[in-house]
């Protein structure tokens, strides 16, 4: 039994050193929010702001999509937390955007923040991964099941359920899937039984992207899993 003890301490130590890895001290993020009021983007943007500053995160908050031209800022980035729903951004914004993320920026976001964000722009989508197409039935109860119990953003954390606007969404099968829902049917019939992701992370080029269906006001995020979800995939996109 003694011989063990070390065994043990060692596993301990090693993942304490992973937790360390983790951290966000010292990161630069840019969290960029705005579009539709409706998704309380200013609201999200100082909860995140405040945990990332809690982390020792340097945080720096934008309005405005212009921010993604701005070379020397953009250089300067570990992260980008975006949430703007249903607006749209210039070619020039969009390319410094996906640039920077193909260089190895990390993204992360949520629900329409990032999943509806600039509907005719696919270059965008295709570096998320995934574009919103509708909630059927608006507010309404369903589970979300976990299917990657072993990655670091949802270990730990079993099925839950919530109400709220269940994303069915156009994704990439390119997407790693790490949380799922399945439509009932009831508000439309032909989709009865349909699997469709709720979290799922990637890669474009040498950047991390992060992406979680759920967000669509505050409360969500007094939900326990709900919050360790985001802020896991937060930490796991900056690498």
């Amino acid at each position: 039994m003694k011989a063990l003890f070390p065994f043990f301490a060692l596993i301990c130590l090693w993942s304490s050193t992973l937790y360390s890895q983790s951290s966000m001290e010292g990161k630069n993020v840019l969290i960029v929010y705005g579009g539709w009021k409706g998704h309380q983007p200013e609201v999200f943007a100082k909860k995140i702001a405040s945990w990332l500053e809690n982390q020792k995160a340097n945080v720096t908050l934008s309005e405005s999509t212009a921010s993604y031209t701005d070379n020397e800022l953009m250089q300067s980035l570990d992260l980008v937390i975006q949430h703007i729903t249903m607006s749209e951004m210039s070619n020039r914004e969009s390319k410094g955007l996906r640039d920077a993320i193909a260089r190895g920026v990390g993204l992360a976001g949520c629900h329409g923040g990032l999943g509806d964000s600039f509907r005719n722009d696919t270059e965008y989508q295709y570096m998320v991964g995934g574009q919103f197409v509708k909630h059927p039935g608006g507010q309404i109860d369903y589970e979300v099941t976990i299917s990657n119990s072993t990655d670091p953003i949802t270990a730990g954390i079993n099925d839950f359920s919530l109400k709220t606007e269940q994303y069915y969404m156009h994704f990439d099968p390119n997407i790693e899937i790490l949380a799922t829902t399945s439509f009932s049917g009831q508000h439309d019939a032909w989709i009865d039984g349909v699997e469709m992701p709720v979290v799922w992370k990637k890669t474009y080029g040498k950047g991390r992207v992060f992406y979680s269906a759920l967000g669509h006001s505050e409360d969500i995020f007094e939900i326990p899993e709900a919050w360790d979800i985001m802020t896991r995939g937060i930490e796991w996109a900056v690498k």
